[in-house]
């Protein structure tokens, strides 16, 4: 594919190089420029490419989901922090029949973590003697708290134990992501935790969700078409 990357720190760079050891092409680059630059200049830019990839930052998701919509180039948005206009980029997705697939955590082992998590809270549904808690800690430079993992993972823990439970959040040094469930009784407690050791987790998710959303079009969320996107993928 040839693949626009919007955002090219850490992670974009990451993205970018297991891209190109796939055989993909990275087609342009765009860094803290798209800040300033006018949607019609960003639609014109990534129009040679069949897909892009965004980990920029929140304030500039709503321009570059317009950009490629008008573009009809389908993108693929693994930054975080920006959910609250998620009903505006929608409808800009839709004016122009695009393609958009968004996620809270593009980690692979994330979304296996949420899927057994769903199990757990399933199971403890009925045993009221044990109460659900959520805990997730970052290095001290993420500005989001509680982390778009650690909600939508209460949203799937609530859902399926049928009660609140309780997030925490801690910013401090250079903790890599952590995200933890645990069940707690006075006898005992229960706890899952995933652990990110690097981000090539995040970019080969990214990029296994890059080869699905092409020639496909709507919004959709990371999490719901893991499975289908896993197979397509599949050997």
């Amino acid at each position: 594919m040839k693949i626009a990357l919007i955002g090219y720190g850490a992670m974009g760079q990451l993205v970018g190089k297991l891209a190109v050891d796939q055989g993909h092409q990275i087609a342009l680059t765009l860094d803290l420029e798209v800040a300033d630059r006018a949607v019609e200049d960003l639609a014109d830019a990534v129009r040679v490419c069949e897909v892009a990839i965004d980990f920029s930052i929140a304030d500039t998701v709503p321009k570059n989901v317009e950009a490629c919509a008008r573009a009809g180039v389908p993108l693929v948005v693994g930054t975080t922090g920006w959910q609250a206009k998620f009903e505006d980029v929608r409808r800009v997705v839709e004016q122009y029949d695009g393609a958009l697939i968004h996620g809270a955590n593009f980690s692979i082992g994330v979304q296996l973590f949420y899927r057994i998590a769903a199990r757990a809270a399933e199971l403890f549904r009925n045993v009221d003697s044990y109460d659900g808690f959520i805990e997730e800690a970052h290095h001290k430079r993420k500005r989001d708290a509680p982390s778009g993992t650690a909600i939508h993972l209460h949203q799937i823990v609530s859902r399926e134990i049928g009660r609140d439970v309780p997030v925490s959040s801690t910013r401090a040094g250079y903790i890599p992501g952590t995200h933890r469930l645990g069940f707690d009784s006075v006898a005992d407690q229960i706890t899952i935790t995933h652990a990110a050791r690097s981000r090539e987790g995040f970019a080969a998710g990214a990029l296994m969700a890059a080869e699905w959303i092409v020639g496909r079009k709507g919004v959709h969320e990371f999490s719901e078409v893991f499975d289908e996107i896993v197979r397509a993928n599949a050997p």
